[in-house]
């Protein structure tokens, strides 16, 4: 009896479901062998050449980051992570995994031949595994760019069977599974998405509202910018989107000037403007809000820094975003984060760190434009372990602690690693603090942290979401990063919450 006949009796249902498929595939290969596709010989075969090796997909990501658009740039940077990883999966275990050989070329037309045939195994389809994954990925994050690039990925597939490389089963599976890794991949780091936080339109005529009561606030509607008052500091490079936002609003009064010139001129714009607007870094946002605070006035914010967290979070990417929330009165009531010390008080819109953290973050963010936040934040921990540092002392909820570093998120962050970058809601009324307990061995309670990220119960690491924490017996000169700005603090620390305190333009979905 031959190997298939005892096969079949001995499970039949099974395999007679295998025969089938393999007969179906087999079919479907010498359909699409037979079929004249009108136009497909001149481009198909060369198309398959070049997502060798994803040349097709690295050129399309260049092409796609020297755009200069943030949204672009991420969508790229989540493609190609997206391949990478669908690339080495394939690999090390598809290929390995199921050793079908390639298709015979007997009934493809020599024209569709490839110069060179590949010569690992035909299950799964590399080629369609990449092209799907990094169209997916570049999806993920920006709908608009994965619907160009959809028909584009779809086609490398369908070459594979074109050219008589692969079976369509083949494509299918890589194809699954590239687009797995790409979902893959968002769940570990999610896709950056508007922050939710509760809308406020325009009032109706007469309608008074102050920013931080339980009123609607006031969200004026600016047809042509004109009210709005907007700093932009120069340092920051911000000429060209200073630029695009004057042809947007060309009623809007722009005002640009040098660092040391922030503070004074966004006194006065908050002074004489119904909105007032900034463009720039971390720092300069920080001031901004301040100073609306203090004036009761909306705050609109044109990225301009290099992180760009607050804006990001508000779905503000460019003057176009603004433009459009400025104009339509499309805003958010959001926290506000503010601390209290023998020396300084201020707020922060994003975060707040004691001890090392500070020289963690500068590390990190010297080095999250290259490599990424995650790789940057373990480099940034190993850079301060090289240093002599020491704990900060401290007494927490009536107890003295010695901690490593102490940081407060103003709202919920949620990412792996030291520096968390996403808040998926911007009036939650807590604050994020996580904090790594002081001991003898500093190196691995921080890379332990670095790795694991923000865990709610560890011996060497915690986190918790309060409205208001104190600290007592800070030493002198502990430095206190906010928002980029660093200061040092001493005695008693306090770190409360100003829940929906500020209005903040922002695009409605």
């Amino acid at each position: 009896m031959s190997p298939d006949v005892d096969l079949t009796v001995q499970r039949p249902g099974r395999t007679t479901a295998r025969i089938w498929l393999l007969a179906l595939d087999n079919r479907l290969f010498e359909v699409a062998a037979e079929r004249r596709w009108p136009g497909a010989e001149r481009v198909l075969p060369r198309l398959s050449r070049s997502a060798n090796h994803g040349v097709l997909w690295f050129a399309t990501a260049a092409a796609m980051a020297a755009i200069h658009t943030p949204r672009a740039r991420r969508a790229a940077t989540r493609g190609i992570a997206s391949l990478a990883v669908a690339s080495l999966t394939i690999n090390t275990l598809g290929k390995r995994s199921v050793r079908r050989p390639r298709p015979t070329l007997e009934l493809v037309p020599v024209v569709r031949h490839l110069k060179r045939q590949p010569i690992t195994t035909s299950f799964p389809s590399g080629h369609s595994a990449s092209a799907a994954a990094f169209a997916a990925g570049v999806a993920l994050e920006s709908p608009a760019w994965g619907a160009v690039l959809a028909p584009v990925a779809f086609s490398v597939a369908m070459s594979r069977v074109y050219t008589g490389v692969h079976f369509p089963s083949d494509v299918l599976a890589g194809a699954a599974l590239g687009a797995g890794t790409a979902f893959a991949v968002r769940a570990l780091v999610p896709a950056r998405t508007p922050a939710s936080s509760r809308p406020a339109r325009a009032p109706r005529p007469g309608a008074i509202g102050v920013p931080g009561r339980r009123e609607a606030p006031v969200a004026p509607a600016l047809p042509d910018g004109a009210g709005l008052v907007l700093v932009a500091n120069k340092a920051s490079g911000t000429a060209d989107r200073v630029a695009a936002l004057r042809d947007e609003l060309p009623q809007a009064e722009i005002v640009e000037c040098e660092p040391e010139e922030i503070g004074a001129e966004l006194e006065k714009a908050a002074a004489r403007g119904r909105v007032l607007g900034v463009c720039g870094g971390d720092g300069t946002v920080n001031a901004a809000a301040a100073a609306a605070l203090r004036h009761k006035k909306p705050l609109a914010v044109l990225p301009g820094g290099t992180l760009n967290h607050f804006a990001y979070d508000l779905g503000v990417e460019g003057a176009r975003d603004l433009a459009r929330a400025v104009r339509e009165g499309e805003a958010a009531c959001v926290d506000v984060g503010r601390f209290v010390s023998r020396e300084h008080e201020g707020v922060f819109l994003n975060t707040l760190s004691l001890g090392v953290y500070p020289e963690l973050v500068r590390v990190r963010e010297r080095w999250s434009g290259r490599i990424g936040g995650w790789p940057a934040g373990v480099l940034a921990a190993l850079r301060v372990l090289r240093t002599d540092q020491h704990p900060l002392q401290a007494e927490l909820g009536g107890q003295k602690r010695p901690l490593w570093m102490l940081f407060a998120g103003n709202c919920m962050y949620h990412r792996m690693g030291l520096a968390p970058a996403r808040r998926r809601d911007l009036a939650d009324g807590q604050l994020d603090v996580r904090v790594v307990h002081g001991g003898r061995r500093p190196a691995p309670r921080l890379l332990a942290a670095a790795f694991a990220g923000p865990l709610t119960r560890s011996p060497a690491h915690a986190a918790i979401q309060v409205q208001r924490l104190s600290l007592a017996g800070v030493s002198p000169g502990t430095p206190l990063a906010y928002d980029g700005e660093v200061t040092e603090v001493s005695g008693d620390v306090v770190l409360e919450k100003l829940p929906r305190a500020l209005t903040a333009y922002r695009p409605l979905p």
